[in-house]
């Protein structure tokens, strides 16, 4: 047996994980801005605060908006085969409790009002009906909004809407609903617990920023893999780094839902 990986081999596993990492191993990371290359330990995210247009006297000045201009510092770590994308943009939307809509899972009837609750509080946020409003499910919250006969018949959705439909929705493939693109994910915090969360955001509300440096973990890719023969377990040990950050760029564009992913599905 060969104690050695050729450097091929080695090049083409490092271009496969990160295809991975890109393609299949994050659902939310396309949900969220993203900033790629940073250089050192932290970026910046701007966000321009609203402003109110005003009227002027003929040939008189404008009056300028003055809007709040803030840089959303966030900060990159590095991981070694840990948890990668989606935990920690989930784990920056759990840091958000600004608005909080607690399902009540009765019936269809009260499940729809939470979904469209989760949809209609961005709205009172003033944030765009751009069709950029993402959600993100546990699988047993997913299960209760089928039984909701809008958001799963396609007499309310039609197959621009349903991509998905010969299944669960999967990364890239999305619901489309309400004005709303929702999505069934595993991970989000108290996942199959009493006190789970879901959560719905603006893509414009959400960064993500990855390292693309000499200095970073994962040199100037995204993610590496560094691959070693270790004699006494006649094996190889193939570790993973990458070095990335999630931050909240504005709290009103994040909304939280909470529910008891173990509570039964109600009946017809």
């Amino acid at each position: 047996m060969s104690t050695s990986v050729s450097a091929s081999f080695v090049v083409q596993y490092e271009r496969d994980v990160h295809d991975a990492f890109q393609r299949e191993g994050s659902y939310l990371r396309d949900t969220v801005r993203v900033k790629e290359g940073v250089v050192g330990k932290e970026t910046n995210f701007q966000r321009i605060g609203k402003g109110t247009a005003t009227t002027k006297a003929r040939h008189g000045t404008i009056t300028p908006m003055n809007q709040q201009h803030t840089a959303i510092q966030c900060p990159l770590e590095d991981f070694y085969a840990g948890d990668w994308v989606d935990e920690q943009i989930s784990a920056k939307l759990d840091g958000v409790d600004d608005t909080i809509v607690t399902w009540t899972l009765t019936n269809a009837n009260t499940i729809e009002n939470a979904l469209i609750t989760m949809v209609q509080e961005p709205h009172a946020n003033d944030v765009p009906n751009d069709g950029e409003i993402y959600g993100a499910l546990t699988t047993k919250a997913w299960a209760f909004a089928m039984k909701v006969e809008s958001f799963s018949s396609a007499d309310f959705v039609g197959p621009e809407g349903q991509t998905f439909r010969t299944g669960m929705a999967m990364r890239g493939r999305f619901k489309e609903w309400n004005g709303c693109k929702w999505q069934a994910i595993t991970g989000l915090p108290g996942e199959g617990t009493s006190t789970a969360k879901v959560f719905t955001y603006h893509k414009s509300g959400v960064g993500y920023a990855i390292a693309g440096s000499a200095g970073n973990v994962a040199g100037r890719n995204a993610v590496m893999a560094d691959i070693t023969w270790h004699g006494d377990r006649a094996a190889h040990f193939v570790n993973h780094m990458m070095s990335g950050g999630a931050c909240v760029i504005e709290n009103a564009g994040v909304i939280e839902g909470n529910l008891d992913d173990t509570a039964a599905l109600p009946g017809p």
